[in-house]
């Protein structure tokens, strides 16, 4: 077994996410292109919100995945926020990205009043489809020929999951509105 940490990503983690972002299963699966940059990180990084969570999944020591909720600026939005979550393709299948998940989710929660989280994926990611629902997520739709990967143009899905409570008063007004 692999000691895990999660913690929050720091500015010095560049280099390692630019690592974990070359692997080809997250290039595939994510809006990312081929041969990320520690520079292009190192500036990612810097432009993050100083309100974004994004948190980084340690094994043995190394930086091998990442994960990130990112809060809307408009004022009408700001109940909701965009999940994003890489793991390296080596480590893919370990609990990584549901460990990164849960935090995340529990931060949406508990602590940041999100009601909203939202993501797209790839419709053909279904390790991630299943995880995302196994949280909760929804799919809300599909998006056609949304993004370009290896030269085809790939449909994606939208999903969502709304903060429990939300969810229970929707489902509670739906039944009276019948």
């Amino acid at each position: 077994m692999h000691e895990l940490v999660i913690r929050r990503v720091e500015a010095d983690d560049a280099a390692a996410l630019a690592r974990v972002h070359a692997y080809p299963s997250v290039v595939a699966n994510t809006l990312q292109v081929p041969f990320p940059s520690v520079a292009s990180w190192s500036e990612r990084l810097a432009k993050f919100g100083k309100e974004d969570i994004v948190l980084v999944g340690v094994a043995d020591g190394m930086v091998v995945a990442s994960a990130g909720l990112h809060l809307n600026a408009s004022r009408r939005r700001s109940h909701a926020a965009w999940l994003g979550i890489s793991v390296q393709d080596d480590w893919q299948g370990q609990g990584i990205g549901q460990a990164l998940l849960t935090e995340l989710v529990r931060l949406a929660d508990s602590w940041l009043n999100l009601q909203r989280i939202e993501l797209t994926l790839f419709t053909d990611n279904q390790r991630a489809l299943a995880l995302y629902q196994k949280y909760g997520f929804e799919v809300e739709g599909t998006h056609r020929a949304y993004a370009l990967r290896e030269g085809s143009f790939e449909d994606v899905l939208m999903m969502a999951r709304l903060h429990p409570e939300l969810k229970r008063q929707r489902i509670q007004r739906e039944k009276e509105d019948r």
